[in-house]
């Protein structure tokens, strides 16, 4: 059997490869990509069969491009996976955080370790691509008084040190990822949870009449996030992730936001990820 074509955003020791194996849980070959952008584009021209994109963080929040990138795209949500992230200061070996001068990471990773940051006022940091490119890049050039924020399967892959661990600001810190394909939308009996996108008109009650029609069925709404529409200003896209007992509850709450919104469009049906620590 072909292991499974996987891309991903980061290189070896990103995260994402961890939440494509936890998922997935078989031989994968992973298409890395640089930007979420270059993942879309590697599953929607057939560079990989799947794609396994980071959508939100316990600490932080969404990431608001990457709901633009699916809505916008032709790609499905077929799953997802929540990912406990421990993040870690890493460099070469035999430094001090005393020693470090700059801190190279994600973004999302800069955010989630903010406490740590604060705590050390004379380091620089920069933003970059990924936290395992970043580590990779130290590991590669042997740059001295730099540190990446990255895991500790970076460090091991790229035979760093770590100079110290689990700096970010709440332990409690999980990552959705969600899995991308080319299938149809469709229930196979199991599945329990939708992700959803519409518009409204820009009128009194329109949202709570939009929402009004998922809890008049029983679907919980675990996630609510709006995202501008570029060219229409102060008109928004609301992505929403609904939560239902049974596939008729969400199609008939589906059918009643049809008949009241501009435009409705089900970036999929699956099943609700576990939390693992």
């Amino acid at each position: 059997m072909q292991p499974i074509k996987v891309a991903i955003q980061g290189f070896k020791g990103a995260f994402h490869q961890d939440a494509a194996e936890l998922y997935f849980n078989t031989p994968l070959n992973l298409v890395e990509c640089l930007t979420f952008n270059e993942l879309v584009n590697s599953v929607t021209e057939g560079r990989a069969e799947k794609g396994v994109m980071a959508i939100e963080n316990s600490l932080v929040g969404s990431i608001l491009q990457n709901y633009t990138l699916i809505r916008e795209s032709d790609l499905t949500i077929e799953g997802e996976v929540f990912l406990r992230i421990s993040q870690h200061l890493i460099g070469i070996s035999g430094q001090r955080v005393e020693d470090i001068k700059e801190i190279h990471s994600h973004p999302m990773a800069i955010a989630q370790c903010d406490d740590f940051i604060q705590s050390i006022p004379h380091v620089k940091v920069f933003a970059t691509h990924d936290t395992a490119l970043s580590a990779r890049e130290i590991a590669l050039n042997q740059i001295k008084g730099v540190a990446a924020i990255a895991s500790e399967r970076a460090a091991r892959e790229y035979g760093l040190e770590v100079i110290a661990s689990s700096i970010e600001s709440n332990h409690n810190n999980y990552t959705r990822f969600v899995v991308l394909g080319k299938t149809t939308i469709h229930s196979d009996g199991t599945a329990n949870k939708a992700s959803v996108a519409f518009s409204l008109a820009h009128k009194v009650g329109s949202l709570q009449a939009a929402l009004q029609t998922f809890s008049r069925y029983g679907v919980n709404l675990t996630m609510l996030q709006s995202l501008p529409q570029v060219g229409n200003p102060w008109e928004y896209y609301f992505h929403t992730d609904a939560v239902f007992r049974h596939i008729d509850d969400f199609e008939l709450a589906l059918d009643s936001l049809k008949a009241i919104a501009n435009e409705v469009k089900v970036l999929g049906i699956y099943t609700t990820g576990i939390k693992t620590n």
